[in-house]
């Protein structure tokens, strides 16, 4: 039996996880967000410009029998297309138009798993997402953006069974400063996007396999 300690970072003090909750705009689509490191956690619980200090909720996922999908296995361009079904990476009628054959070649069906396990799309990893859709980046790179920054790993929870194996930890919860963590995690976004633009402004970015040319593979 294997069993994950997680931490979910929010504003609110008190939390009730509960099934089908959510936004369909998330990542991952309606579902309980969570993290492995509580130093992430600390700051997504203070990453919004409202200067509310916030709380980390430490929890205990039993995984038996659970079905994972772990995009870290399955590849960028596979939760590129996964982001792309929640989020619109771009507003134009050639992404509009693109998309749906990019998701129906890279995408996978994530209906049957109870809980997903991939990159978190914050403002720097949306960044690679909307470059690589404007063709401003060649996939052989994008791995390499992916680990840069360490800006982390999350979990969504997602199924009715995934909800019942996830249990608040008793006298987990703690408190967050905004002053602190919200200066911890501007840094590091900024840190993030610098090495981020350095390496698609590098002759490593050839601009040859591009996002328009992907589907169009035989």
């Amino acid at each position: 039996m294997e069993k994950l300690i997680l931490f979910h970072g929010t504003p609110d003090e008190i939390v009730v996880p509960e099934y089908g909750k959510g936004q369909e705009k998330h990542d991952y689509g309606k579902g309980f967000y969570l993290t492995e490191s509580v130093e992430l956690a600390r700051e997504w619980a203070v990453c919004r410009p409202d200067e509310v200090n916030g709380w980390v909720h430490k929890y205990e996922l039993d995984t038996e029998g659970l079905k994972i999908m772990d995009f870290q296995q399955k590849g960028v361009l596979t939760w590129l297309a996964e982001l792309m079904k929640h989020r619109a990476a771009d507003d134009s009628r050639r992404y509009r138009m693109l998309a749906g054959k990019f998701i129906e070649k890279y995408g996978t069906d994530t209906d049957e798993y109870d809980v997903i396990r991939g990159w978190r799309a914050n403002a720097s990893y949306f960044y690679i997402a909307k470059e690589f859709v404007r063709d401003n980046i060649d996939m052989e790179i994008l791995e390499e953006l992916l680990s840069l920054g360490s800006l982390g790993i999350q979990y969504c929870i997602k199924t009715e069974l995934a909800y019942s194996r996830l249990h608040e930890v008793e006298d987990g919860i703690i408190p967050v400063p905004y002053s602190e963590f919200n200066e911890k995690y501007n840094l590091r976004d900024a840190a993030a996007r610098k090495k981020m633009r350095e390496l698609v402004d590098s002759d490593a970015n050839k601009v040859t396999k591009v996002f328009s040319t992907l589907f169009e593979e035989r």
